[in-house]
Formats: structure tokens, C-alpha cells, sequence
């Protein structure tokens, strides 16, 4: 088997578009340029801050002209055609290309973008700064339908290498506090693409939920990752236990379905994943996807969300992990957010963890038998 190789290209308006070829891909290295027309990109949005929270809110107003659930036909994450001039030239394995209407960038410098973390922790009316930044999509496979758990051991360790690529390559650049790949799936979360596939964000600022963990951290000490892995290997909800990844349903779950993936040992981002690392995360995560579509006879919708650590903030004791959740609460019922968990923030959970566990660990083991990574 050979290595899996990056090849890097340039859409017809200046977008970067990275190739990943499998390790045993079929593909010609050949690839053929974009010779579409196309219109100027969006300008960068805006950030303004919410004075009660201290949060800041991208508009984004380019991205209500986004393509929502096209037939198939016209499938932009697809292979280009003579009738679908869509966004990848060429055949591919794993491609990862500028979304053309982000919700931050495509500018990376600007008078008003944000000045440092200092400025944007500020409490102000008024506020607003640019949304530099990078958004990018990453196309799993070519094909028109599925989500990550469906396609090969091997294209998922090329993805996992291509989210390590891109990790390094978008926190290397100035302005930039934090890297989220991630992952929507399913009609009920709001996906307005069927084809498989993730998406990259890179933000000027530190999200608000990382904000808490690290005060988290900060509160409890540079063990909590450790710790927090030591206690659930340990108990029943406990789903896969690999060599160097661990997968359980977690103490405090939010959702009906909530799944964490942790490494073994202390690692910021993918960047810093080793080879022995990426090849089981490529098996275990499938083993794991698969099970979650075999709790029911539907596929079940999810957003899987990989945590990082901050560019330049807490990398020795803020963990990569993967937060899987699901709104399906049963076959035919989905959880709303409530007054309560939408308004206040303040969650009820409708099933219990260690209930969740089991169901899983069934759906698991029966997916590995009928279809084994």
C-alpha cells in the first residue's frame, strides 16, 4: 500500500482546493482545472458582540444563498459533469475546498478585525469587528449519499489525515484561535447537503463553549482530560475500549444521545496525532458511527463535533475529543429544546446514561457483525 498524498489546486475564483488521494487510490495524479465563470466571492461578514454575554455573532447574510437539498443531478460536492458544473473539477478520493459563502473569512487581515483575545473579552454596545477567518468543506467520498460511517477503513484514515493537514495549515495563520472540524448529519439537524461530507472552521475568537472548559480546567487543575478518562473506563458506560481511543456515553449526558471519543494520552488537535493514532481513530470511529445507525431501522441524525484546544491557550492540558449528539430520543421522536435548555441554558436529560450505554453497546456489537470495518 502506498501513502496517502495532498495535491493542491486553485478554483476558478482563487479558492484553495486540496486533493487527498487514499493510500490505495486508483485515481490518475492528474487533475483538471476549474474552467468555470463565476461571480465574486461574498464580502466577509461582521461580528457584532452581544454586551449581555459578551458573545460574539457572525451575520452572515451570503449564506442565505446557499444550495438547499439539490437533486442529485446537481450535486455541487460531486465530481464535476457536463451537466452539474459543481465545485470539484475532478474525480477524487477526499477533497477539501474554501466554501465559497463562509461564515467567517475569506479575508484574514482587515483594520477591523479583531485586535487581540483582550480586545474581544471587552464588554461594549455597539461592538463589531471583521469575521476574519476560514471556513472550508471537506467531501468524504464522491458519492452522492452516506455520511462518514459509511464510506471505507481507508478513505476514513484519509480524512483523518486531511483534518490533520488542515489543522496545522489553519492554526498557523495569523488572527486564528481555534480549529473545529466537524461533521452534520441528517434532514433533522438543518443539512441542506445529502452528500457526505464535514465541514472546517476557523475562528478569530475562542467559542463559548471552550471558554467554559477552560475555565473548567482552570478550576479543577491540568488533569480533568485524564481524569474524566479514568473515571468513565472505569464505570458502565463504557462502549469501546482501544488501544489508544476510548469511546463511552459520558457521566452528564445533555442529549438523548451523546457519545464521547477521547485519545489516551495528552494531544491538543489532529496536528499532533501520531500514525499509530489516526489508523485506529480510522476503525474505531467507524466501529462507533455504525453502531449509532444501528440503535434504529432510519439512519440517525448527529452532529459530530471535534474539540480542540486553542491555538495558543491551554495546550498541554485541553484534550482533542469527539462530542457526538443526537436529537433522537426514539424510533419516531426527536428532542426539542425546551424554555428551559434554549432560554437558560439549564438541561434536562429524557434518558439515562447508562440506559444509552447498553442500548449502544448492542447496536455496536451488532454492527460490527453485519458489517465489520
Amino acid at each position: 500500500m502506498g501513502t496517502i498524498t495532498k495535491r493542491e489546486h486553485r478554483l476558478a475564483d482563487g479558492r484553495e482546493l486540496f486533493y487527498f488521494d487514499d493510500a490505495d487510490t486508483t485515481l490518475s495524479p492528474e487533475r483538471a482545472p476549474d474552467l468555470r465563470t463565476l461571480t465574486p466571492r461574498p464580502e466577509t461578514a461582521t461580528m457584532r458582540q452581544d454586551p449581555l454575554t459578551g458573545e460574539w455573532i457572525s451575520i452572515a447574510t451570503a449564506r442565505q444563498n446557499r444550495v438547499v437539498l439539490p437533486p442529485t443531478e446537481l450535486d455541487p460536492l460531486a465530481p464535476q459533469s457536463p451537466g452539474n458544473p459543481s465545485e470539484i473539477p475532478s474525480d477524487y478520493d477526499v477533497a477539501v475546498f474554501e466554501n465559497r459563502s463562509p461564515s467567517f473569512g475569506p479575508l484574514l487581515t482587515d483594520e477591523d478585525a479583531p485586535h487581540s483575545l483582550a480586545d474581544l473579552s471587552e464588554i461594549g454596545i455597539g461592538r463589531v469587528r471583521t469575521s476574519i477567518g476560514r471556513c472550508e468543506v471537506v467531501c468524504f467520498s464522491p458519492e452522492h449519499t452516506g455520511a462518514f460511517g459509511s464510506i471505507s477503513a481507508s478513505r476514513a484514515r484519509t480524512v483523518i489525515e486531511a483534518w490533520a493537514d488542515r489543522t496545522a495549515a489553519l492554526s498557523a495563520i495569523d488572527g486564528i484561535q481555534q480549529v473545529f472540524p466537524f461533521e452534520n448529519r441528517g434532514e433533522a439537524i438543518g443539512v441542506t447537503l445529502g452528500h457526505p461530507h464535514g465541514q472546517i472552521y476557523a475562528y478569530p475568537y475562542i467559542t463559548p463553549r471552550t471558554q467554559r472548559l477552560l475555565a473548567s480546567v482552570e478550576a479543577y487543575g491540568s488533569r480533568l482530560f485524564g481524569d474524566i478518562l479514568d473515571f468513565e473506563r472505569a464505570g458502565e458506560r463504557m462502549l469501546i475500549a482501544g488501544t489508544r481511543w476510548s469511546a463511552y456515553v459520558p457521566f452528564a449526558a445533555r442529549w438523548p444521545l451523546e457519545v464521547h471519543l477521547m485519545p489516551h494520552r495528552q494531544v491538543p488537535d489532529f496536528a499532533h496525532t501520531t500514525d499509530d493514532e489516526r489508523a485506529e481513530l480510522a476503525t474505531l470511529y467507524l466501529r462507533l458511527l455504525r453502531g449509532v445507525d444501528a440503535l434504529y431501522d432510519t439512519p440517525t441524525p448527529y452532529i459530530a463535533a471535534w474539540h480542540q484546544a486553542p491555538v495558543n491557550l491551554h495546550r498541554d492540558d485541553v484534550r482533542l475529543h469527539l462530542q457526538l449528539t443526537s436529537p433522537r430520543r426514539a424510533a419516531d421522536k426527536l428532542k426539542f429544546l425546551a424554555g428551559s435548555e434554549a432560554a437558560m441554558g439549564a438541561w434536562v436529560g429524557d434518558i439515562p446514561p447508562e440506559t444509552q450505554a447498553a442500548a449502544l453497546r448492542e447496536a455496536i456489537a451488532r454492527a460490527d457483525e453485519e458489517n465489520p470495518v
